[in-house]
């Protein structure tokens, strides 16, 4: 009977620790997958963390970067200069002496 009933009570013994109880191997293994995600996820948020920094940096020490910025999205020019802008329709050029009337 004790040979029977040792190997039994191991099984049911490894049974509950793998399936049973509060944290199976299936929670187990669901937390580290998660886990696995938020240490990429925290890769990822670091590498544009160290992306804005060194934005940050060239444009508090580097003049060239701030002033390259303020021509290309704010549209500002050095005393001077002059600014062409160029804008078209499909398959053509617009008019702009009377733009309603055909060529």
């Amino acid at each position: 009977m004790r040979r029977v009933l040792l190997p039994l009570v191991l099984a049911l013994a490894g049974y509950y620790a793998l399936f049973g109880g509060e944290y199976t191997q299936a929670d187990l293994s669901a937390v580290d997958r998660e886990r696995e995600e938020a240490v990429r996820q925290l890769a990822r948020v670091q590498a544009v963390n160290d992306s804005l920094r060194a934005r940050v940096d060239s444009l508090e020490s580097h003049d060239g970067t701030l002033e390259t910025l303020a021509r290309e999205r704010f549209g500002l020019i050095r005393d001077g200069e002059v600014v062409y802008r160029f804008t078209g329709s499909v398959g053509g050029a617009e008019r702009l002496d009377n733009p309603g009337t055909p060529e």
